[in-house]
């Protein structure tokens, strides 16, 4: 088990790794769309955080080695299922090559986010 790490997201809100790699799989602690720079949320809408969000999931991949299109599953929370629509429209700019995915509503979000982003990715043999 190796513990992954970026200076290019923002730093764990408590007792866990940004991700983990075990075996060809890394698990993606979930991202929120806090700016790693300032440690803030990136704006006050769904589309500012969710932008950020895919951003910050991507650095972590990018320090495992990895990319957003070596994403198999993401799991995503919104604050508010309204946001589905405006959420699922920055997404797919992201994860292009669809994951499989499960997202759903949850009561509140650390920081006051609106979303968060987990995900795991599978190293793709050479």
């Amino acid at each position: 088990m190796e513990k992954i790490h970026s200076d290019h997201a923002p730093a764990a809100l408590g007792p866990y790794s940004q991700a983990i790699r075990t075996g060809g799989l890394v698990f993606c602690s979930g991202q929120l769309g806090l700016d790693p720079a300032t440690g803030k949320l990136a704006g006050d809408t769904v589309e500012a955080q969710a932008e950020q969000a895919a951003r910050n999931v991507e650095a972590v991949l990018i320090a495992a080695g990895l990319s957003l299109g070596d994403v198999v599953k993401t799991t995503c929370f919104l604050a508010d299922m309204a946001d589905f629509s405006a959420f699922n429209a920055v997404y797919e700019k992201y994860f292009v090559s669809k994951p499989a995915r499960s997202c759903f509503a949850v009561k509140a979000l650390p920081s006051g986010g609106l979303c968060e982003i987990e995900a795991i990715a599978e190293a793709r043999a050479e």
